[in-house]
């Protein structure tokens, strides 16, 4: 946060288990927000039976200048999600050729391992 109290927030999604770049997407850093809106869309080329195997992980960061980025939480979407996570999961698989979009709480849980 700066002097003011506020945090250059970002979003980080990414596609597992590719590693490659290819698998990664940022958002733009809002600067200067306690509410930032993204409004950011990302696509990536895979079949449908591939995505059935993948996780996607959501990952929300502060982004400070000079200093290391601090995790604010982040969710995952997958087959191994849990609870909500794992509904949106298979409504996307359900409906691979329609937007699904749905609100997800962001944890802050340390089992999770989000990438910087």
């Amino acid at each position: 946060m700066d002097s003011n109290g506020y945090s250059d927030p970002f979003v980080k999604v990414c596609l597992k288990p590719d590693m490659g770049k290819k698998g990664k997407n940022k958002t733009q850093i809002k600067k200067k927000t306690l509410n930032p809106e993204f409004n950011e869309e990302f696509g990536y080329d895979i079949t449908h039976a591939e995505l059935a195997k993948k996780t996607l992980d959501i990952s929300v960061w502060d982004y400070d200048m000079g200093k290391a980025n601090d995790f604010i939480g982040g969710c995952q979407l997958g087959i191994q999600a849990k609870g909500e996570c794992l509904k949106h999961w298979y409504e996307c698989l359900k409906s691979k050729d329609k937007k699904t979009e749905r609100w997800h709480v962001l944890l802050s849980d340390s089992t999770v391992h989000f990438e910087d």
